[in-house]
This record gives C-alpha cells, structure tokens and sequence, in this order.
C-alpha cells in the first residue's frame, strides 16, 4: 500500500511542543502542544506506558530532570503522578488522550514511542488508542524491534527508524544504529536522524529514494547544516530560527 508521506515536510516540526523553560512552557506539556497548534507546526511527542497500562506523554524514563522525583516511570501508575508539575509550573504530565483530544487533527503528529518495557506493549495500546483518531500521523522510534512490530501488525501506519551515532548505547548497538543496519528488521518508512551526526553515507544512500528528517534544530547554523541532508526538521528555539 503506497503511504502519503508528504504532511512529514509541511511545515516545521515542534520538538516536544513549543516550549520554554524561561517562560514556564515545559517540553510535552499541553501548553507547549497548543503553542505548536497556533504557530500550525507538526508536534513531535513521546510516549510510555506506566504499571496500570495508561499512556503518557514523557521524554524521560524517570522523572527527576523534569519534577525533582526519582522515580521510573515505567514503575508507577497514573494515579500516582497525577498532580505532579512539571519544572514547577501549573502543568501536569499529560495523558495522551489528552493531547489527542487538544490536537484533534488540526496539525500532524509525530509519535516517538519509548522502548523502556518489553515490545508489544506500549505499540499495541498506541494503535488502539489512534484507531479512531482522524488527524495525520506517524511513529518514530530508536527500537528497531518496536518498529518491526508495527511492520507485522499495523502496517499501515507511517514508521520512522530514529537513528544517530548514539554514544549512551552499547558498541554493537551504536554501530549499528549509526549505520542503520537494523533497517532490515524495521523496514521503515522514514528516518529520523541525528544532525549532529550527519553526512552519512548510509543516509545519503536512504535519502535519494525515502524521506529524512533531522534533529534537532536548535539554531540557525544547526538548520543550515542539516539543509544539505534532510527533507524536514525537528526545531527548538523557534524565535531564533531564520524561518
């Protein structure tokens, strides 16, 4: 089935929303996701699922760098981080039926899912929870084992292999994430690949016939940089990027 890719390169992406810590934005909160609806960016998000299987929108495994708590995530419950704040503001970590029903389809997702529990587990409840959402969107992830489980089992759906030279993995693993070796498990349909680790002759070779996006684009020399090799990017600090 031949997949419309082309919402992916529209407009910018929002990584983890419009946020901004010196104005009491955090990353992945509502606020920063209706920041990116305004400014009609594509939002990029992450998410885990916790013990009681609920879905969060949360970059990190545990939660220290973003609520002073030290806890993972995987190991908790809804119930239990419910009225935490994030960076001590009036924000909470979001659920992501929450942020589905924010967005609503008028921007593009982009849907990082986090690989801190077995696969299957996370992927499943993602599909189900989209199966009825009627906005555009795509799954990204460093797992190429969660992108190969949607491969077999929701096809259908947009995969992203995220990738770089990944100096917090194990030798093997980072090269061969660097050299996207694991794209005969996950076949994906897109990759999302680091800047900072880019030429790569593995991505030029993607990239004549498939579409790469870069991250992430923090200011303009970043941006001017990443133009030679993407199709699109994911931004932070839009209010210094010459776009």
């Amino acid at each position: 089935m031949e997949k419309d890719l082309s919402f992916l390169k529209n407009t910018l992406i929002a990584h983890r929303g419009v946020h901004n810590n010196d104005e009491g934005i955090p990353e992945n909160s509502l606020k920063a996701f209706q920041d990116a609806i305004d400014k009609k960016l594509i939002i990029e998000l992450d998410l885990h699922i916790l013990k009681d299987d609920t879905i969060v929108v949360f970059h990190d495994d545990n939660l220290s760098r973003m609520t002073g708590i030290n806890w993972n995530i995987k190991d908790l419950t809804y119930e239990e981080i419910k009225n935490i704040k994030l960076k001590n503001t009036e924000y909470h970590i979001p659920l992501f039926s929450e942020v589905l029903e924010l967005v609503d389809g008028k921007v593009p997702l982009l849907i990082e899912l986090k690989t801190d529990v077995s696969v299957g587990r996370l992927e499943k409840a993602t599909v189900q929870m989209l199966k009825d959402y009627n906005g555009k969107f795509a799954i990204q992830s460093f797992s190429p084992f969660s992108i190969n489980w949607f491969r077999k089992n929701a096809p259908e759906i947009i995969r992203g292999q995220l990738s770089d030279n990944m100096n917090n993995r194990f030798i093997i693993e980072r090269w061969f994430l660097k050299n996207m070796l694991f794209n005969s498990i996950s076949k994906p349909d897109f990759i999302s690949y680091g800047i900072n680790s880019l030429p790569n002759k593995k991505v030029s070779k993607f990239h004549k016939t498939n579409l790469v996006l870069g991250w992430t684009i923090r200011n303009n020399n970043n941006l001017e940089h990443a133009k030679q090799y993407c199709d699109n990017f994911i931004c932070e600090n839009f209010e210094e990027l010459n776009i």
